[in-house]
């Protein structure tokens, strides 16, 4: 026999699951590292670590092929995280050199049942979201520097990350391959 009324919605579940299993891990890291700088790199680190494995991902998912330029490539992160995490950031403050832009989000998944302790303050808490923009860009050769501008665990209004171009990779052949 079955229950009437008492359906789960998966896809909340495994939000919640994804949320706090990555509360745990910040906090392991917190007890590993005596330093929340070191904190911050690792989780940075892991991010990279994330994006360059993501990519491969969102572009089998997508069937995107090359950003045309920056406003492009702004479209396609959005994308992302509305794919991966379930949100669509606002896109925002775009400078007058058209190289770096603003993701605004409302409410940002990996802090839903987070309160950071005042010994924490200087933890940038979902630093591992500019690892994934730095390592996902990086594969497609493109180097990008994220960070983030507001938190709202930090008393802000709305979480705010800034994604700024620096320059285009070229494909680089190992040596000896040529």
């Amino acid at each position: 026999m079955s229950r009437q009324g008492t359906r789960l919605d998966t896809k909340n579940v495994n939000s919640e699951l994804f949320t706090l299993t990555y509360g745990a891990l910040v906090s392991q890291l917190m007890k590993d590292y005596t330093n929340v700088e070191d904190v911050n790199k690792q989780l940075e680190r892991m991010g990279y670590n994330i994006g360059i494995r993501l990519i491969e991902d969102f572009l089998a998912r997508t069937g995107s092929g090359r950003c045309y330029d920056f406003r492009d490539t702004a479209d396609k992160i959005q994308m992302g995280f509305r794919i991966f995490l379930g949100v669509t950031p606002t896109i925002t403050n775009w400078s007058s050199a058209g190289d770096e832009f603003s993701l605004q989000f409302e409410s940002n998944p990996l802090t839903e049942f987070i309160e950071l302790p005042d010994h924490c303050l200087n933890l940038k808490y979902a630093n591992v979201l500019t690892g994934v923009l730095r390592g996902a860009c990086e594969m497609v050769q493109m180097e990008v520097t994220s960070w983030f501008a507001q938190d709202q665990l930090k008393g802000d209004t709305v979480t705010e990350l800034r994604v700024k171009f620096v320059k285009r990779l070229e494909d680089a052949i190992p040596a000896g391959e040529d």
